[in-house]
């Protein structure tokens, strides 16, 4: 299907999903259509302010809506944990899980459990999370896991020698390498599901170039700084809207058509902008040693080893 729209987002009266990142930009947007066409979404938000606000601008648009805030420190494993528990207490199924919050070439940080922010943030608590809900996505025929990465991907690799930038650290390949952990996931996961025999998909998507608030307020470095004083050049010719950067998202989340393993992103010049088509990936994404080695990895550092069984 060409030209694919948020007209074309199937109901979902129903069905319940998560989307991390949702007090703004693409996760904002992705939630809204959701709670329009019917399912009970929880914004999953790290500022319990930011996600009042994002929810109530969503009340205003869709008074029908069911949704609901849920905080959630992804720069925290206990934080992850705790919002996995309640999730898991509250709602027998989950039909959606949108690992969606990302961080972009920050300064040099560490998360609470002290990762480096992007790898932690992007990936590791998004592994997490997802790995502690996967019993209540099983729980769902026909549930999704939707990882947002991007086309920075492809200059990715994984530094197995020091993932957490313990020395040398440099912003984008920093995030080059988490966007890269977010598609090795994505297809070791769908592996292991389909392994498991579980109609359970996982799927990625990359909003191409969109007009959010990721990266604004940490230009920086050399490139970085390039790139935020010319933001408004490169926003007036090569973004879109936020609206449009999530309908990769959508699609990959709830078009009867998509399957399990494949990736979306727009149609554009350079995958861009446009509208969202099923696209293709760098070679070293689809590496099954790397993917599961990362695994490993990621399971050790986190403590979450993954269960392929519902509640």
């Amino acid at each position: 299907m060409s030209d694919w729209t948020e007209a074309d987002v199937p109901d979902q009266s129903g069905r319940i999903a998560l989307v991390t990142g949702a007090n703004s930009g693409i996760g904002w947007e992705t939630a809204r259509v959701l709670a329009a066409k019917g399912a009970k979404v929880l914004l999953g938000c790290r500022s319990a302010e930011r996600g009042r606000a994002a929810l109530q601008r969503i009340q205003a648009l869709c008074p029908q809506a069911d949704a609901a805030l849920l905080e959630i420190d992804l720069t925290d494993l206990d934080s992850v944990r705790e919002v996995a528990a309640r999730v898991r207490r509250e709602h027998s199924r989950l039909d959606l899980l949108i690992n969606n919050a990302g961080v972009m070439a920050t300064p040099e940080q560490r998360t609470a459990q002290g990762f480096e922010m992007q790898f932690g943030v992007n990936h590791l608590g998004h592994f997490a999370l997802t790995g502690l809900l996967l019993p209540t996505l099983l729980a769902a025929r026909g549930s999704r896991v939707v990882s947002v990465s991007s086309n920075g991907h492809r200059p990715g690799r994984i530094r197995f020698e020091d993932p957490n930038w313990e020395s040398g650290y440099k912003p984008w390949a920093a995030y080059f390498q988490s966007k890269l952990a977010n598609l090795l996931f994505t297809y070791e996961l769908q592996r292991r599901l389909q392994a498991a025999g579980s109609t359970t998909a996982a799927l990625a998507a990359h909003p191409g170039g969109s007009r959010t608030n990721l990266g604004h307020e940490n230009p920086g470095g050399l490139l970085n700084t390039i790139l935020y004083r010319s933001r408004p050049l490169i926003e007036r010719f090569l973004l879109q809207s936020s609206a449009m950067g999530a309908l990769p998202t959508l699609r990959a989340a709830v078009d009867p058509e998509a399957r399990g393993g494949e990736y979306y992103g727009p149609d554009g010049f350079g995958e861009q902008t446009g509208h969202p088509v099923r696209v293709g990936s760098s070679r070293r994404s689809k590496d099954v040693e790397v993917a599961r080695r990362l695994w490993g990895v990621s399971e050790e550092l986190t403590g979450v080893a993954y269960t392929f069984t519902a509640n």
